[in-house]
């Protein structure tokens, strides 16, 4: 995959303010479903789309606590992606 296509697939991701939300919960803290649907005032069904989607993506990663499910930001995609980002928006060198 190119950077290009790399970059598109970032911003993809990023597009819905509630995956936006939840990654920013989810770099302070590993939260299951129901405390973050509660945390965003969205159902749990709907948190679990989304995460489908970041964990696609490889943002979140998963760990099974007991009978619970706690997802946290995996911090070397979003190393990754912050390199990105910052390569497709650096003004051009003269």
């Amino acid at each position: 995959m190119s950077e290009t296509d790399k970059a598109a697939r970032v911003f993809k991701v990023l597009s819905v303010v509630t995956r936006v939300r939840m990654i920013e919960l989810l770099k302070h803290r590993s939260l299951c479903v129901n405390a973050l649907a509660r945390a965003l005032s969205i159902t749990p069904a709907a948190v679990s789309q989304h995460l489908r989607v970041l964990r696609d993506a490889e943002i979140v990663t998963a760990e099974k606590r007991g009978y619970f499910v706690h997802y946290r930001v995996n911090e070397a995609t979003l190393a990754e992606w912050k390199k990105l980002a910052d390569n497709l928006l650096a003004p051009k060198r003269k």
